[in-house]
């Protein structure tokens, strides 16, 4: 009886550390990384400089900030024009819109 449940013991103490591998490689597998992991380091390499508090300031807006929205193809196509006379303005925002 003593040794069935020694042999039991042994065996459940060997599978549940195969299966703590198993998880730990799985783990390790997913390069990919996650978009708020993207942001913390591109803040990283941003705040590389800055030191204390001014770094924890830094960190913390950098975080919290919202990425831009995209630029309309008509509001690039604007900014390009922008300053030169009506006709010529005109002809570069419409082969702006076609490219």
């Amino acid at each position: 009886m003593k040794t069935i449940l020694t042999l039991l013991l042994v065996g459940l103490f060997a599978f549940g550390t195969a299966y703590a591998a198993d998880t730990k490689t799985d783990a390790k597998k997913t390069d990919a990384m996650t978009p708020q992991q993207e942001k913390m380091k591109a803040c990283n390499e941003q705040a590389t400089d800055k030191k204390g508090d001014e770094r924890k300031a830094f960190m913390k807006s950098c975080l919290s900030a919202k990425p831009e929205k995209a630029k309309s193809k008509m509001a690039m196509c604007n900014e390009k024009t922008k300053g030169m006379a009506k006709a010529d303005a005109d002809k570069m925002r419409s082969e702006c819109m076609k490219g």
